[in-house]
């Protein structure tokens, strides 16, 4: 018989395992997650919960979610007030836009403003109206060396448009310019996978599994190069 604290073991073991090594596909971290809970869970018998009645399979299974989902949010420290923000209205709208009123209170929750957020030019508002801006709307000539509200929310979807637009090369150098910002960047990508991922947002969260596939690559791309002028980006 079992009483069931695997919680923390699942969060040091998904720390250890992000952090040493190679890293995981956002499409692949579930699994991850998954595998090493439910060995603890089948090794017995008879597993038990705090009150002493028998744990099911499905109670198990949403514990290790929820031990997946603290790794992600946990990182939420390292982003902005204005990332904070997006990625809760991220989970609620998508890229749907949503009453002014509904925005506002979520911006003082997380400590930014609306107009705060239009100012890093992550938003639009109007006519009463709120909406992240997709990747395709972001500004084309962005450079985060002058970016007076610079942001992890929009240095990610920089990284993938450019990603995608222009290949790796050029999103190596995008990250080398970001400086210690990446590692962030990294994470929030991770954690808008699995966004998409449960809401079935198939081709956004593609674009976040691809991003994290290819960083490896784009860390050494930005590691070989100077720091890049605009030019070079060619954005």
């Amino acid at each position: 018989v079992l009483h069931w604290h695997s919680h923390s073991y699942e969060l040091v073991y998904l720390r250890t395992l992000r952090r040493f090594s190679t890293p995981i596909a956002p499409v692949d971290l579930a699994q991850s997650a998954i595998g090493p809970g439910m060995a603890v869970f089948s090794r017995f018998g008879k597993v038990v919960e705090a009150d002493g009645t028998r744990m099911t399979v499905r109670t198990a299974l949403s514990l290790i979610n929820q031990a997946l989902d603290e790794l992600l949010t946990e990182q939420e420290g390292d982003f902005d007030a204005e990332t904070r923000w997006a990625v809760a209205w991220f989970e609620q709208a998508g890229l749907d836009s949503a009453a002014y009123g509904l925005a506002e209170t979520l911006s003082t929750a997380k400590n930014t403003a609306v107009n705060a957020l239009v100012q890093a030019g992550i938003v639009e508002s109007k006519a009463g109206r709120v909406r992240l801006l997709s990747r395709d709307e972001l500004d084309a000539s962005w450079d985060p060396a002058t970016d007076i509200r610079l942001t992890v929310w929009e240095i990610v979807h920089h990284i993938i448009r450019v990603l995608e637009q222009h290949g790796e090369q050029a999103a190596g150098l995008l990250i080398r310019s970001i400086g210690g910002l990446s590692e962030p960047a990294r994470e929030l990508a991770y954690r808008l996978y699995l966004v998409c991922e449960r809401k079935s947002w198939a081709q956004e969260a593609f674009s976040y599994n691809s991003l994290v596939v290819a960083w490896p690559g784009l860390a050494r791309i930005a590691m070989q190069q100077a720091v890049p002028t605009q030019s070079e980006l060619e954005l």
